[in-house]
């Protein structure tokens, strides 16, 4: 018989702890509101729906960039590449202007996307739903696009890292 570790109450600091034994890839959301483009990091993106083709993601309710991008109705999920943990930080700070010194063009909805990323997932804002501390945006994708040879940014444990160029 298999014993198991204690089961943990879910506090926010245990939350973070034991949740971030998942590995995710991190993502810079970014949109423009025809003055200036706006982007935040964000951690949980994944794919809802192959037919019709949504994607999920999940902002602060503090954020102050997301209410920014809603408002437009369009966004882009850019995928961060493993060298691109200077950029991560820099969209996951608060204020200032996070697209200084960063290379991006627009895409065919208008909002950046940034140069050197994995792959870039163009939707528009399709629901959302308040979810605690967080909102659930589910966004219906209108175009993909994915760079070969290129690895992921991942966080694990609390750090980045990526793929062990090793592995099969």
């Amino acid at each position: 018989m298999t014993t198991h570790p204690e089961l943990l109450v879910p506090d926010p600091a245990t939350m973070r702890h034991v949740l971030g034994h998942f590995c995710t890839g991190i993502a810079v959301i970014t949109g423009h509101d025809g003055v200036r483009p706006l982007g935040f990091a964000c951690q949980s993106v994944t794919s809802v729906s192959l037919e019709p083709p949504y994607i999920s993601f999940c902002p602060a309710s503090t954020s102050a960039t997301w209410p920014l991008i809603r408002s437009t109705g369009r966004l882009a999920v850019n995928v961060l590449a493993r060298d691109q943990r200077e950029l991560c930080a820099q969209f996951a700070t608060s204020g200032g202007d996070k697209f200084r010194g960063v290379s991006w063009s627009p895409g065919h909805n208008g909002s950046p996307v940034l140069d050197g990323t994995v792959a870039t997932i163009e939707a528009e804002l399709e629901y959302e739903h308040g979810a605690g501390d967080h909102t659930i945006v589910v966004a219906h994708v209108t175009g993909l696009r994915a760079a070969r040879d290129t690895e992921p940014l991942l966080y694990f444990r609390g750090a980045y890292g990526g793929l062990d160029a090793s592995a099969p």
